[in-house]
């Protein structure tokens, strides 16, 4: 079986930043206006956006603005986190945008050696750096990206001046997101990749040999500075690929845990996920001398084995894990919007091989309508069914 996903592919040949990213996919389709709605939902104020056309090389591309109109506010990871899941953005814009800052601010703790909570963002606290994340995982929502690829990253050279003094190039913050990603030392010579275009890629992209797809869309996204050597620019492909869909060899991680504050356990899920987990289940049980306790199972990639264990070791009282391989069947999946009486809402749909067709809406955003319009959720959520099946 296959099935055909939406993906973008980030052609960074001149590094990225987070007001490319989103330069480009106002280009490639995404309204200034839904996305000026969306960042709304916000609690930030002192701030303007505004897009115009940049030829580069004689390659027209659109520049992204932010004109911040108050003075730069410092926030701590803690402090977005908190702004962010309590918000109310589209959740797998919400989703998205928490895994991006959750990778900063690890990388940013272990460059000034503090704990991700306690990482005081000035640079990329300000608004419009986290204009530019909300608004890059908006604009994949609203373009129905799937999976995201990305080119190797020209990391430049020289020293750049900061809130913390002069910075090498790659900054420190840059090169800890770096770890594990494709990129070219001393390529060019000025800062090619921001923390916070690092984080983007870091968050969302795989690497590797560049994918096979049919391109449907381009957009470019100019860059503020003009580059000696290339175009300040970064491009992105938009396209249709297919992929296989059957068995998938994946590995599971079992923790169990009766001493550790039930409070603690979203924040610990939170990293799982953020750190590429595919699920992760807390399962209550019965241990030994009768204790009440919960079992902690994590489903990810082979490849991310390490990663998530030194989270569940971090993070909880478990001094030890098992691990086993598992085989998963997927069905072929595809996610589309369907038009209600009360609003989009996305649903996904499910094809299994006898013919039968499973629909799912989307129960964050049903619950986003109700909560609107202040109706009953399940009226929401039977008229997404509805549309779903008979649109």
């Amino acid at each position: 079986m296959s099935r055909t996903m939406k993906v973008a592919y980030l052609d960074a040949f001149s590094g990225i930043s987070g007001d490319m990213t989103v330069g480009a996919l106002l280009q490639l389709g995404v309204a200034l206006e839904d996305l000026q709605g969306e960042l709304a939902k916000l609690p930030l104020t002192g701030y303007e956006l505004t897009q115009s056309v940049r030829h580069v090389s004689g390659i027209r591309a659109t520049k992204f603005h932010v004109e911040v109109t108050a003075p730069l506010v410092e926030r701590s990871f803690r402090a977005i986190a908190h702004m962010l899941r309590s918000s109310d953005l589209l959740a797998p814009v919400k989703e998205t945008a928490l895994r991006i800052f959750t990778l900063l601010a690890e990388a940013e703790g272990r460059v000034h050696g503090v704990m991700p909570g306690a990482v005081q963002f000035h640079e990329v606290g300000a608004v419009d750096s986290i204009v530019d994340i909300v608004g890059t995982a908006f604009g994949l929502r609203v373009l129905g990206i799937e999976k995201v690829y990305a080119s190797a990253l020209p990391m430049g050279q020289g020293f750049v001046s900061s809130r913390h003094g002069v910075l090498p190039i790659p900054a420190p913050a840059t090169v800890e997101l770096m770890k594990g990603v494709q990129v070219r030392l001393e390529d060019g010579g000025a800062e090619l990749v921001t923390p916070t275009g690092a984080a983007i890629v870091a968050a969302l992209a795989q690497q590797g040999t560049p994918p096979q797809l049919h391109i449907t869309g381009v957009g470019y996204g100019a860059g503020e500075r003009t580059l000696p050597d290339r175009p300040n620019l970064l491009r992105i492909m938009t396209g249709t690929q297919s992929e296989a869909v059957g068995e998938e060899k994946l590995l599971v991680l079992e923790a169990n845990i009766d001493d550790l504050n039930p409070e603690l356990y979203e924040h610990v899920m939170e990293r799982l996920f953020a750190a590429g987990a595919r699920d992760v289940c807390l399962l209550p049980m019965q241990m030994k001398k009768h204790r009440p306790g919960i079992m902690l199972w994590v489903l990810g990639e082979v490849a991310t084995r390490e990663q998530l264990s030194t989270i569940i070791f971090a993070e909880t009282s478990t001094i030890g894990l098992r691990s086993y391989p598992v085989s998963r069947v997927a069905l072929r999946r595809e996610r589309r919007e369907v038009v209600t009486p009360y609003g989009n809402v996305a649903v996904k749909f499910s094809y299994a091989p006898d013919g039968n067709v499973h629909v799912a809406p989307e129960y964050e955003e049903c619950k986003q309508i109700a909560q609107t319009r202040n109706m009953p959720l399940k009226l929401v959520y039977e008229a997404a069914l509805f549309a779903a099946r008979h649109g």
